[in-house]
C-alpha cells in the first residue's frame, strides 16, 4: 500500500566537519563591518541541526556569547527569522512555534494544524517535554484555553500523541468506514466525537484502509465529504489528517503553494515547513510541488523573495542542484 520510495531531506550532515573551526568563522562573519551574511548562509544551511548546535556550543566556549542572540542582534526581518530558526533543536522548534501561534497577537490556527496533523507520536511526545522546559506550560493546557468546540477537541486528541502504529483490520476498517460515513451525515456533536476519535487514534495503515472502504460504501472520497459537511478550522484540520496520511509531502506541497499563492508569501508559514521538514522529506515535497503545480517550488521562491532571505531559503531547498 505505501509507496517504497525512500523519504529524502534537502540539508545532510556536513562531511569533515569542525564546529571550532565554523564557530570561528561566524565570529568573524558577525563582528566583520556590514555582517558577512552569504558566510553565514554558507556554513548555516549546509550543516545538519545536531552540528549547528555543536557550533553553537563551540560559539559560547570561544567567545562567550549565545550565537542565537548575535543572530538577532546583527540580522534583521525574515532573514533573521530563517538564521534563527536553523538554530532550534526539531522538537523545540515546533514548541517555539506552537507557543507563537497561540501567544502571540493573532491566534495561528494553520501553524497548529500544519505541526500537529503531520507529526508522529515520538515527535508529539518530545514537543511536549520542550514546551514545558522552554515555557514552564503544558502544552495540552495551552490548546485547551486558547482554542475551543470540536477544533480543540481534536488538537487535544492529536497532542495525547497516542495514535495506534502498524496495526491494520480489514474488518474494523469496514466498520470505521461506516462511522465515518454516518458521521458527515448526522453531524451531532456525538458523531463529530467519533469521527475523531478515528482520525487520530487509528494507525495510518489502519486509516489507509479506511478512507478505501469509505469511498466504496459512500462513492465519495473522504475528502469532499468532509469538506461538505464541516467547516471552519476542523475542517482543515480533519482535512489536514487525512492529507497526511495519504503522502505527507503532499500536504506539505500544498500547504507552501497555499502560503505562497493565497497568502502572499505567508513567510512564517514557508520558513516553518522548508527548515522543519528539511532533514525528512523536503526533497519529496519539492518533488510533489513541481508535479502537481507545473512550476518548481525553487521558482516559487524566487519569484517572490529577495535578497540574503531569498538565498538562505534556496540554500535550504536546495539539496541536489539538479534541473530546476
Amino acid at each position: 500500500i505505501f509507496s517504497g520510495n525512500q523519504m529524502q531531506g534537502t540539508i545532510f550532515p556536513a562531511p569533515n566537519f569542525n564546529p571550532v573551526m565554523d564557530a570561528q568563522v561566524l565570529g568573524g562573519a558577525l563582528q566583520g563591518i556590514g555582517c558577512e551574511k552569504d558566510l553565514l548562509i554558507d556554513i548555516l544551511t549546509k550543516r545538519c541541526n545536531a552540528q549547528r548546535l555543536m557550533i553553537a556550543e563551540a560559539y559560547r566556549d570561544m567567545y562567550g556569547r549565545d550565537l542565537i542572540m548575535d543572530l538577532k542582534e546583527n540580522l534583521s526581518h525574515h532573514f533573521k527569522d530563517v538564521m534563527v530558526d536553523l538554530m532550534y533543536p526539531p522538537a523545540s522548534y515546533d514548541a517555539h512555534e506552537l507557543w507563537h501561534a497561540m501567544k502571540g497577537a493573532d491566534m495561528e490556527e494553520n501553524c497548529l494544524i500544519d505541526i500537529l496533523a503531520s507529526r508522529s507520536n515520538g515527535e508529539i511526545f518530545q514537543m511536549k517535554e520542550a514546551y514545558l522546559m522552554q515555557y514552564n506550560n503544558d502544552l495540552q493546557q495551552d490548546i485547551y484555553s486558547e482554542t475551543s468546540g470540536h477544533f480543540r477537541d481534536t488538537l487535544m486528541n492529536l497532542a495525547q500523541g497516542t495514535r495506534e502504529e502498524g496495526y491494520a483490520d480489514p474488518a474494523m476498517a469496514a466498520q470505521d468506514a461506516m462511522v465515518l460515513w454516518e458521521a458527515c451525515q448526522q453531524k451531532t456533536g456525538e458523531h463529530k466525537n467519533m469521527l475523531q476519535m478515528i482520525l487520530c487514534n487509528k494507525s495510518y495503515q489502519q486509516l489507509w484502509m479506511v478512507f478505501q472502504e469509505f469511498q466504496n460504501v459512500s462513492g465519495q472520497d473522504i475528502v469532499d465529504a468532509i469538506n461538505e459537511c464541516y467547516d471552519g478550522y476542523l475542517q482543515e484540520l480533519l482535512v489536514a489528517i487525512v492529507l497526511c496520511v495519504r503522502d505527507k509531502p503532499s500536504y506539505f506541497a500544498y500547504r507552501l503553494y497555499n502560503a505562497i499563492h493565497e497568502f502572499g508569501f505567508h513567510n512564517k508559514t514557508i520558513i516553518r515547513i522548508l527548515i522543519s521538514r528539511s532533514e525528512i522529506d523536503l526533497m519529496n515535497i519539492r518533488q510533489r510541488y513541481k508535479e502537481r503545480y507545473g512550476k518548481s517550488l525553487f521558482h516559487d521562491i524566487k519569484h517572490f523573495a529577495s535578497g540574503h532571505y531569498e538565498t538562505a531559503l534556496l540554500a535550504i531547498c536546495a539539496g541536489d542542484a539538479e534541473d530546476y
